[in-house]
């Protein structure tokens, strides 16, 4: 049998141990989302899950599959085509839709998809959900978070309440330096530099943050492994400690 952190893989008896050991889990809030011309279109979801997967296995606990559904900024056009979050983003340009990204919903029916997981979850006993991912998504489970802590009685972790930039570093940007580092410490085959102008003159198209074509596998694995340690910081601090048979 497989010792996996992954909840789609557990057999039942394993999800019960897991369970035992640390009832924490942890929800990628992911998209399918242009992330340059350089990145893998599933960058939110692949990071995360990445990030979630260490910190479960070095603290316990149990990795929920990504939600690759998510809001975003929409503006109508004149044509009465929506642009969608970066493509109408002032690094864009021009403004257009951009190829791949495949994932907004509202945020009406995003707050409803997270109610209805964290509704699952409390029944099947975790006492702690941890999410982080997608910029739009981490603010709405941000605002939300107070609430739902009341609603459910778990504990939540969100981004701007629980984190800031310098204890949980990673995924700080979009497809700049930062998410492009990560991606190649995960996987070459995630990032194509070759995409981008050689010409440092020419602007990436469509990223936030420093320039891509600094990234390197090193510095990503340095974000990962800060950012996973401050999880286990905040998961020791509200006594969520692995149990050790």
């Amino acid at each position: 049998m497989k010792n996996t952190v992954f909840f789609g893989e557990m057999m039942p008896r394993q999800f019960e141990q897991k369970i035992k050991e640390n009832p924490v889990g942890f929800l990628p809030l992911g998209t399918i989302e242009w992330h340059s011309w350089h990145n893998a279109l599933g960058a939110d979801y692949l990071e995360i899950t990445e990030i979630f997967k260490r910190a479960a296995e070095r603290f316990g606990g149990i990795v929920f599959p990504p939600l690759w559904l998510g809001p975003d900024r929409t503006e109508i056009q004149k044509d009465g085509s929506c642009l969608i979050g970066m493509d109408s983003a002032e690094t864009t340009q021009p403004h257009r839709q951009l190829p791949g990204s495949c994932y907004w919903v509202s945020e009406g029916l995003f707050i409803q998809i997270c109610e209805a997981v964290l509704t699952q979850a409390k029944r099947s006993g975790f006492k702690c959900i941890v999410a982080f991912g997608h910029g739009p998504s981490t603010n709405t489970w941000a605002r939300m978070a107070p609430h739902w802590e009341n609603q459910f009685g778990l504990k939540l972790f969100s981004d701007n309440r629980d984190f800031d930039s310098t204890s949980w570093p990673a995924m700080r940007d979009h497809a700049g330096k930062n998410e492009t580092s990560i991606m190649m410490a995960l996987n070459a085959d995630y990032v194509d530099l070759s995409q981008q102008h050689a010409d440092r003159s020419i602007p990436v198209d469509g990223i936030y943050g420093e320039d891509s074509r600094d990234a390197c596998t090193e510095y990503g694995e340095e974000l990962i492994e800060k950012t996973v340690s401050t999880i286990g910081s905040l998961l020791s601090a509200n006594g969520f400690n692995k149990l050790q048979n």
